[in-house]
């Protein structure tokens, strides 16, 4: 019987010091595990990010390479006429314009590739990802804007330049490439405007 009251004594002393509800609380929490839900999210995001990135990249590297085809297509055309010197796309204003447009789409192009390759090989160390998005957002509707608009002002042109040369040849293929570098860019727009989106509500 002195052992059990012994007993009785020392649980009844250690238990002093705790409040009911905290020995309660104690006792019915449980052991913390991990969610399965907050696996599944970073998983899913340590997937779709990369594969943002990706698409992102060989968006970039298509409008590089359009925007240098357009280009190189305006300036290789020598139309010739009879009894005239050989003329070139510097005799028309749209045709110089959509010139512009097309060196300054690779420009920003080659500058965008450069930054996507850097944001995944440093992580953002370079450029914080909040501007990086912002400046990438605006650029791109910029630059969307500017080839739009230079195709459109080059239809004029196209209409005067006689079928049988050469640089009415070179103009279609040059606003072919423009166009297909417009859907490229605008592609990267969507990419940039889901990212900068998902970065402030998020």
């Amino acid at each position: 019987m002195k052992k059990e009251s012994d007993v009785l004594v020392i649980d009844s002393r250690s238990m002093a010091g705790v409040s009911p509800m905290a020995a309660s609380s104690l006792a019915q929490q449980p052991f913390p595990t991990p969610s399965p839900f907050t696996f599944s999210t970073a998983s899913a995001r340590s997937n779709t990010r990369p594969s943002i990135h990706l698409c992102s990249l060989i968006l970039r590297f298509s409008a590089l390479i359009f925007s240098f085809a357009c280009a190189f297509s305006l300036t290789t055309s020598t139309p010739k006429k009879k009894g005239r010197a050989p003329s070139s796309f510097n005799e028309y204003p749209e045709l110089m314009y959509c010139f512009i447009v097309t060196i300054f789409t690779f420009i920003y192009s080659a500058f965008q590739l450069f930054k996507g390759v850097c944001d995944i090989t440093y992580r953002g160390i370079l450029i914080p990802d909040i501007i990086s998005d912002y400046i990438s957002f605006i650029l791109d509707q910029l630059v969307g804007y500017l080839l739009i608009s230079s195709s459109s002002v080059a239809i004029p042109a196209i209409q005067r330049i006689e079928h049988t040369e050469s640089l009415w040849k070179a103009t279609i293929i040059a606003m072919s490439m423009s166009f297909v570098t417009f859907l490229a860019i605008a592609t990267c727009g969507l990419f940039s405007g889901y990212k900068l989106c998902k970065r402030i509500i998020w």
